[in-house]
């Protein structure tokens, strides 16, 4: 299992899980990336997406042998780290950022991924919310994306990573990006075995219930 705190295991790629390396990319993103203190479209953000989906990978081979195979989950790990790849963090506008981050990883390729830019970036564009394709048309790889992208929800820095990230990115209270979340998670649905077994619905739902025990004690009137 991948953490935040083991990054030279989804960098190096020590046991081989997908084809060579994305050391490159990460030099990429820390040395040329604009929105790495966003605050949500951070490091933290890229990097979780790129860590569920490294997860997704080891769930597939180890329940589902040939269902990705090592090029197919290196194109999909490429993707995550660059999906929000100099993010404005302004709220909407969404086909701008990923226009952006396309181009960012257009410029950055790795000489052994030019051949797949378009397939990356397909993978890429299908984090575009609101989402414009159907999920059941799309590809494993695509699905992948989508929820390891949802799954920021469920992070140990929830609060700060996601509430107060928000706020300061949307230019919002965190009370208002509080109250938002009820309705959002409510509608929150996973696509893929590995999503759902990762994330539940008894974890959206104690997600729910934390989301509305902190709203009420917001207002609470004390004695």
């Amino acid at each position: 299992m991948i953490c935040h705190e083991n990054l030279p295991l989804l960098l190096d790629n020590p046991f081989n899980l997908y084809e060579g390396n994305l050391v490159h990319y990460y030099q990429v993103i820390l040395f040329r990336a604009q929105n790495l203190k966003k605050g949500y479209h951070n490091f933290r953000h890229m990097f979780q997406v790129a860590f569920n989906c490294y997860e997704a990978c080891e769930f597939y081979q180890e329940n589902a042998k040939q269902l990705l195979s090592p090029l197919e989950m290196r194109k999909l790990l490429v993707a995550a780290l660059f999906h929000d790849f100099d993010h404005s963090g302004l709220f909407g506008h969404d086909d701008l950022n990923l226009k952006r981050a396309v181009r960012g990883f257009e410029k950055h390729v790795q000489e052994c991924d030019k051949p797949f830019i378009g397939e990356i970036g397909s993978i890429m564009w299908e984090t575009k919310f609101p989402y414009e394709n159907e999920v059941d048309d799309l590809p494993l790889v695509s699905k992948i994306i989508r929820d390891a992208d949802m799954g920021q929800t469920f992070s140990e820095a929830w609060i700060q990573q996601v509430i107060m990230g928000l706020s300061e990115e949307w230019n919002m209270a965190p009370i208002d990006v509080l109250k938002s979340q009820p309705k959002f998670l409510s509608e929150l649905r996973f696509h893929t075995s590995w999503g759902q077994k990762k994330f539940p619905q008894s974890v959206i739902d104690r997600k729910i219930a934390e989301s509305q025990a902190l709203i009420e004690m917001a207002h609470r009137k004390l004695p």
